[in-house]
């Protein structure tokens, strides 16, 4: 096997269901801190946090990723056990063999060659890794950089593993990626007897004009390459499961995907002025995700561009769709911020699986980033 391959089945073979990180960043920290980097360890809660650096002063290029992984689901649904990194066929089996250990285990290759290579290298070179991406994003890299923005530490290019590849290996380019802001609204009325409205307050009739409202609005006509800002509605409760009582309480839930026209606050004032205006009664709780980033062309998009052309042998389609990353947290920070990873057709999934050959390719891939960045 590969050096690649023997580090992502040994990652792979670690049960880091979020937030436990079951050993994988002092796995990774120890071969780190012996190829001359400095590794801090920043846990919080029960979130391991790993940031490991060499070399001094800007440029600092940051490479970003996760250990944790999402909960296998039924062992027997799986061909293999999900911990146990099986290669069939020229692919590699294994929960968090796509999202994203493969990818981790190529970044600490590249690293390692790249200082091997130059141990002079200008700038920084860095790798941050947390605990917690796949669960609340509470106390991973959000936390880490808060501390960061508090110390004065400032991140120049951030290069996110995360699977952003379609149908092979290099396709796509990630350049930005929407916010995302969550509501649970809860409309209050008076519960009473269907038959005698007079004496109720229906909140799903009273809320129903205000959501309408809403859904329907057109927010923007999008921003560079993002799509138009979205609304979805995602769950709806009420009633007491009687078909003769008029509830008491309504509670929707929704979320906003969003461009670089708004901020968080903006589309909060936006909603809340709607439902305001429809004299409602009611109690709003927000959760802001992360706000929208967009990395504008500069040296990283260039040097992403170029590699992965040659890579890919085309050109790769630069997007900014798809769900959020950690790399939310990180482009406040003043960081242009780009994903490139393996084909994500399988993350989340049953039988999850990354190619054995796409994985052996990018140590390379990332190893020719970080030379054009910084060698």
């Amino acid at each position: 096997m590969s050096d690649v391959l023997d580090l992502a089945c040994e990652l792979i073979g670690k049960p880091s269901i979020t937030p436990d990180d079951a050993g994988c960043q002092a796995l990774i920290a120890a071969r780190l801190q012996a190829a001359g980097f400095a590794c801090e360890s920043m846990p919080h809660g029960a979130v391991d946090n790993l940031w490991a650096s060499h070399g001094n002063g800007a440029p600092v290029l940051m490479l970003l990723g996760h250990t944790d992984v999402v909960p296998p689901g039924p062992r027997e649904a799986w061909s293999s056990d999900p911990f146990v990194p099986t290669v069939r066929d020229g692919v590699l089996y294994g929960r968090g063999s796509a999202d994203m250990k493969g990818s981790v285990a190529a970044f600490v290759i590249a690293l390692e060659r790249f200082v091997a290579a130059h141990p002079g290298h200008r700038g920084t070179v860095a790798l941050l890794l947390t605990s917690d991406e796949e669960g609340d994003a509470i106390d991973g890299v959000r936390k880490v950089a808060a501390d960061f923005a508090a110390r004065g530490r400032s991140i120049d290019w951030c290069i996110t593993g995360e699977p952003s590849s379609t149908r092979a290996l290099g396709d796509l380019l990630r350049v930005g990626r929407r916010g995302t802001l969550s509501a649970t609204l809860t409309v209050q009325g008076i519960q009473g007897h269907v038959a005698y409205p007079d004496k109720a307050r229906n909140p799903i009739h009273e809320a129903l004009p205000a959501l309408a409202e809403l859904v329907a609005r057109r927010w923007d006509d999008g921003y560079a390459t993002f799509p138009p800002t979205s609304l979805q509605v995602s769950n709806v409760h009420a009633g007491t499961g009687a078909n003769n009582v008029i509830p008491g309480e309504l509670q929707v839930m929704f979320n906003l995907r969003f461009n670089p026209t708004w901020r968080a606050e903006q589309l909060e004032h936006e909603c809340e002025a709607i439902l305001r205006a429809h004299a409602l009664d009611y109690a709003i709780h927000w959760y802001r995700g992360g706000e929208p980033f967009h990395t504008p062309e500069g040296p990283l998009r260039t040097a992403a561009r170029d590699v992965l052309t040659r890579f890919s042998g085309a050109a790769p389609e630069e997007s900014t769709g798809g769900g959020t990353s950690d790399a939310r947290f990180i482009a406040p920070l003043g960081a242009q911020c780009i994903e490139i990873g393996p084909v994500n057709a399988s993350i989340h999934k049953v039988d999850e699986h990354v190619a054995v050959a796409d994985l052996q390719a990018l140590p390379e891939l990332y190893l020719a980033l970080i030379e054009r960045l910084l060698r």
